[in-house]
């Protein structure tokens, strides 16, 4: 018979590894910092050394017990995929997406149709996040995030890249056209709290001042901008590809898409100990998929 560990203490030393700290461990898995504690304790006990050791207020897992809990990540992988292939064919594969709002609104719910299509067995349940709270959390099998940003626990994939430029509701341009920079004056500017560099970034790529004779509004979440810019209640800078099937449906008019500013682009981000399902490797693919065919009215 095999001398196994306790594998319930097992699982709560790898996700306590991965996350660094108990207390994150705790929120991923629904458990108090206390039962986090006593898991690595009984495991501890059953190893007869130390996994973690703490530094300042922290527990912070020693060098040894990172490659252990990474053997232990590999080993999970081979369960969930040896329990995937002798599982009911029939049961659906969830895959649990974290992204921004206003990306997941506008770019990546409205394309998911054609991910189902091709696996109709894998669900995707999208969950949001405002960019005050981009934090990596857990929760979550794969994560989309502008950047590029340092995400030492994660394998980043870019996807999608993105440029900003002036966008306005048709039927305001019908009652005040846009033929030239300067029929700016008199308009009421939309911005985003936290987005405070799209206008200034824009107006310096077309080489102006700010226009005299405007007004400001400005809105705490991007997709609220977004919401008041197809309404007529002033001109934004919107984000492209992002906004492209807005465009297309007549819902937003770009008057110079000649004048753009270059953003981060859009990168998919997996743990690196995380479930490596056919499901995940397909929605990672499909994502560079959809970004290299992506077609913009800026290119």
């Amino acid at each position: 018979m095999r001398r196994l560990p306790p594998l319930h203490a097992l699982h709560v030393f790898e996700v306590a590894a991965r996350a660094g700290s108990y207390a994150q461990a705790g929120l991923e898995l629904g458990l108090t910092h206390g039962a986090v504690s006593r898991q690595i304790a009984a495991l501890e006990g059953w190893l007869g050394q130390r996994l973690f050791v703490r530094v300042g207020r922290r527990m912070v897992a020693t060098p040894a017990a990172r490659v252990f809990a990474q053997e232990i990540s590999l080993s999970f992988d081979r369960l969930t995929a040896a329990a995937e292939a002798c599982g009911r064919p029939q049961a659906p594969r969830v895959l649990k997406v974290s992204a921004p709002s206003s990306f997941a609104m506008r770019w990546l719910i409205p394309r998911l149709d054609g991910f189902h299509a091709a696996r109709p067995g894998t669900e995707v349940a999208v969950t949001t996040t405002t960019s005050l709270q981009d934090a990596l959390r857990g929760g979550f099998d794969l994560a989309i995030r502008r950047g590029p940003e340092p995400w030492p626990q994660h394998r980043a994939v870019p996807f999608l890249d993105e440029a900003d430029t002036l966008v306005a509701s048709p039927a305001l341009l019908a009652r005040r056209p846009l033929s030239a920079l300067r029929d700016l004056e008199g308009h009421v500017l939309l911005g985003t709290e936290t987005r405070p560099g799209d206008w200034p970034d824009w107006l310096a790529a077309a080489g102006m001042p700010r226009p005299g004779g405007v007004r400001r509004r400005v809105f705490d979440h991007f997709f609220v901008t977004l919401q008041a810019i197809e309404d007529g209640g002033g001109l934004g800078i919107g984000p492209f590809p992002v906004l492209e099937r807005a465009v297309a449906d007549g819902r937003l008019a770009v008057p110079f898409p000649e004048i753009r500013v270059a953003r981060p682009g859009y990168f998919v981000l997996t743990p690196y100990d995380a479930d490596k399902s056919p499901a995940l490797t397909a929605f990672v693919e499909w994502l560079v998929a959809e970004g290299a065919s992506a077609l913009t009215i800026l290119r």
